[in-house]
């Protein structure tokens, strides 16, 4: 029978997996508005939507070259639960 605490467990597993395998695209999105915000500051440029196509592009190629280690991390995450599941229905 699964107790509270292990729902506890999954939950901190769950979660943990979540920011692992979201951070790295969410850093490349940090860096490139920062850059853009920096450039659009010394330029006097003050278009609100040129941000948000580099932001896209970096994303998509940062998801391109890291989305195999975040279908791993998540891969691995649920397989753990599926092997584990005979444990938490006894």
């Amino acid at each position: 029978m699964i107790t509270q605490g292990d729902i506890i467990t999954i939950a901190k597993e769950a979660i943990y997996t979540i920011i692992i395998s979201g951070a790295p695209l969410l850093l490349i999105s940090l860096v490139v508005g920062l850059v853009i915000s920096i450039f659009q500051t010394v330029t006097s440029i003050q278009e609100q939507t040129l941000t948000f196509v580099p932001k896209i592009l970096a994303v998509f190629v940062g998801l391109m070259l890291i989305g195999p280690w975040m279908m791993d991390v998540l891969s691995n995450f649920m397989t753990r639960l599926w092997s584990d599941f005979s444990v938490y229905l006894s």
